[in-house]
Parts: C-alpha cells; sequence; structure tokens
C-alpha cells in the first residue's frame, strides 16, 4: 500500500509540474496573450499587513480605497514573469506620476521588475498603459469609500463591477480574498485593454460566502 501511494504522489507531481514550470517561466517581452488589471483593496492589504505596511499607503494622512496593484502580461494558462534582468531604469519623474494610483514606491519599481517588463514596452509607455487601463475601468460608487467594516459576497462585489462597466462578462472578472477579506478584484483586458475573456484567472477566484471590507482608516479623507 505505501508503494502505490508514494506512485500515487509521484504521479501528481509530475502531472502538476509542467503547469507550474509554465506559469513560472522567464518569458520573452511582448510575447503573452492578454492583460490582467490587478485592483487592490488598500484597507485589507493595511490590515493584514499591519506594522510590515507600507506607511506611504497606509498611514492615515494617505487614505486608499481601490489601488492598482498592476497591470500583468498574462498567457491563456499562466504567465511570464521578471523578462529583462537588470530591468531597464524607470526615470524619476514617471515613477512619481504613479504614485496616486500605486500609492508606494516599492510596489511601482517591483511591478515594472516583475511584470512590466514583460509587456515589451519601455517604462515610460508601460506605466502610460496601466494609467489608461485604470481609467478603462469604473469603480462602483459604492467602493470609493468605506466608513465601517462592511460584508459582502464575492458574487455582490462582482455584481457591482459588471454593472458599472458595460461589456464586463462574469468570465472577464474574478474578485479575490483571503482567508476572511476581500483582496483584490482583477479584470481580463486585451491589448487595446478591452474587456476579454480569462478562463483560468476566473477559476482562481475567491470561493468563500462572504468576506468583510475593511474600511479606510478614521480621519484620513477620501482620496
Amino acid at each position: 500500500m505505501k508503494l502505490v501511494a508514494a506512485a500515487r504522489l509521484l504521479l501528481a507531481a509530475l502531472t502538476l509540474w509542467p503547469a507550474l514550470a509554465f506559469a513560472q517561466q522567464k518569458g520573452e517581452p511582448g510575447r503573452f496573450d492578454h492583460y490582467v488589471l490587478s485592483l487592490s483593496w488598500s484597507p485589507s492589504y493595511c490590515e493584514a499587513m499591519g506594522p510590515r505596511a507600507e506607511p506611504a499607503q497606509c498611514a492615515t494622512a494617505r487614505p486608499f480605497a481601490f489601488v492598482v496593484h498592476g497591470l500583468w502580461p498574462q498567457y491563456q494558462r499562466g504567465w511570464p514573469e521578471s523578462c529583462q534582468n537588470p530591468a531597464p531604469y524607470v526615470p524619476e519623474p514617471v515613477l512619481r506620476s504613479m504614485l496616486d494610483l500605486m500609492p508606494s514606491r516599492r510596489l511601482v519599481l517591483h511591478e515594472w521588475r516583475k511584470h512590466g517588463t514583460c509587456a515589451g514596452l519601455d517604462p515610460t509607455a508601460y506605466f502610460d498603459k496601466v494609467r489608461r487601463a485604470y481609467q478603462a475601468v469604473t469603480i462602483p460608487e459604492a467602493f470609493h469609500r468605506l466608513d465601517d467594516y462592511t460584508m459582502v459576497s464575492p458574487g455582490e462585489v462582482e455584481a457591482a463591477f459588471r454593472a458599472a462597466n458595460p461589456g464586463l462578462a462574469p468570465d472577464m472578472i474574478a474578485v479575490d480574498c483571503d482567508r476572511r477579506r476581500l483582496t483584490e478584484v482583477r479584470i481580463c483586458m486585451n491589448r487595446q485593454l478591452g474587456f476579454t475573456s480569462c478562463d483560468e484567472v476566473d477559476r482562481r477566484a475567491c470561493r468563500t460566502s462572504r468576506v468583510v471590507m475593511p474600511p479606510l482608516r478614521e480621519g484620513a479623507g477620501q482620496r
């Protein structure tokens, strides 16, 4: 019986390995199928990270609701990452210009190195595309600001985004969560930044029935 169990484990590992290797391959700049625009619910990040959170994002003087986590080149299955090493330099004016959407210098540089280098664009063009992708999505009015902890279902959040964005179908969006908090909304976009289907992203969506959205920090004001 032990030999049978070991054989099954080996078979499972061999079956899974190609998918994992494909997902994590370095990739070639400009060779991908679509983008994922990841919008992070900033209060969840701040609460989960606690004292390790980025001060620029989580200090009470800097309130944020949904922020851009990243614009990620994707394959239909898996994704490329870190396509240029070392990554091209991000000009300081470009970096500073993104801090209203991506409220951390560290986040901007990390996203460029890991994902932006796979887009086949220079830093200026890539971050311009990030901004245009964000502007192409309407954040539902209900999520511009929350003043108290709010319980939601992932389906309710998805429905709100779909209602605010005509043409956004169920297989083009995924709501993500940790064990108790809503963490991100991920929207799939083609190279022209129109909405597109993405079955793999949709399949990885949050399956928890109810999650909490922490509020913006008290006294922080509105972005």
